[in-house]
């Protein structure tokens, strides 16, 4: 899938992107959110929620070090459409059915506004969730000045800028990169 951008582009934008953070770097931080997530849910047989498809390399990489009891399953929503503008929310795929009563942790990539999140919380707690946590790799600071949701769990910070890598993606793109990466301005 994608929207017209091509190679040359993707490639260009990838070489002049400005590194924000480094694996190790986002290593250490996916650590120190493991330990805040465990320690105020590790008792709580939570159903973690994988926000797809930005949230699922972060949460590929904190399934591998959480080790209390959980499940996992995932919601599909898009506001994006391939663009870097946020739209009406689009439902891929809604909450499962089995939420009443439980915990849940839903996973996303990064946390802009919080709109996005903020309205699949509330429908996971429309749905009977009995609370409902969100842990995001990347909190743009906008998201405190300005959003209607924040982040219970973030393991980083970032300036308003469009990020890549991680999860993030760039016209579908570069979701793979090694590194979180901020994109040149004019290359939005």
């Amino acid at each position: 899938m994608t929207d017209g951008t091509d190679l040359e582009t993707i490639r260009r934008v990838q070489k002049d992107a400005e590194r924000l953070y480094a694996r190790a770097e986002i290593e250490l931080a996916v650590d120190r959110a493991v330990a805040a997530i465990s320690a105020r849910l590790g008792g709580t047989n939570p159903l973690l929620l994988v926000v797809m498809q930005g949230g699922v390399v972060f949460a590929g990489h904190l399934l591998t070090r959480l080790t209390f009891p959980l499940q996992v399953d995932y919601v599909h929503v898009t506001r994006y459409h391939g663009g870097t503008e946020g739209r009406d929310l689009h439902w891929l795929r809604p909450p499962p059915d089995l939420l009443r009563g439980r915990t849940v942790l839903l996973v996303d990539d990064i946390l802009d506004q919080g709109t996005t999140l903020a309205m699949i919380a509330e429908r996971c707690k429309s749905n009977g969730a009995a609370a409902v946590y969100t842990a995001v790799l990347v909190e743009k600071d906008i998201a405190r000045q300005r959003g209607p949701a924040h982040a219970d769990f973030a393991a980083l910070h970032a300036p308003d800028r469009y990020l890549f890598g991680w999860g993030m993606d760039y016209h579908h793109y570069l979701r793979n990169a090694d590194g979180i990466y901020a994109v040149r301005e004019d290359d939005r």
